[in-house]
């Protein structure tokens, strides 16, 4: 049963970004250029995505199990880090450059767009340098 649900709340969800036109590059682009023909619609999902996660995030923070049974992890407040504004930096250039986050990236490269497939190529790429590169120089350093 949890993998049903789970498969339909993605669904749904990829269902969403592609009605909502963010599986498309141009529109993301198009809200990034704000002295030319801007296009308000990813605003109008941040603002929708926003309202739904406070309030699901504040129901989850006073409840210890999903509905599952099964305990909830939610991260901690933390302070800002050198690492977290490069790692911030680099993932709006790249949200940019390409017209693509993560989940729409995915949404799209499962309905074959092109792009898509290099994106997430190159979004498993920087996974795997980040694993191998990064993570092991950290431990070096403690």
């Amino acid at each position: 049963m949890k993998n049903i649900l789970t498969l339909l709340a993605g669904l749904i969800f990829g269902i969403g970004l592609i009605l909502s036109g963010m599986t498309n590059p141009a529109n993301i682009i198009s809200f990034l250029d704000v002295t030319g023909k801007w296009n308000p619609n990813l605003a109008f999902v941040m603002i929708g995505a926003i309202l739904i996660g406070f309030f699901a995030f504040r129901r989850a923070e006073n409840k210890p199990l999903t509905v599952f049974n099964e305990a909830i992890h939610l991260p901690g407040k933390t302070h800002i880090t050198k690492e977290l504004i490069i790692g911030s930096v680099l993932f709006g250039a790249g949200w940019g450059l390409a017209g693509f986050c993560p989940g729409p990236a995915i949404v799209a490269f499962g309905a074959g767009l092109k792009e898509a497939w290099i994106f997430v190529a190159a979004m498993l790429i920087g996974m795997i340098l980040h694993d191998q590169i990064y993570l092991k120089l950290a431990q070096l350093k403690h």
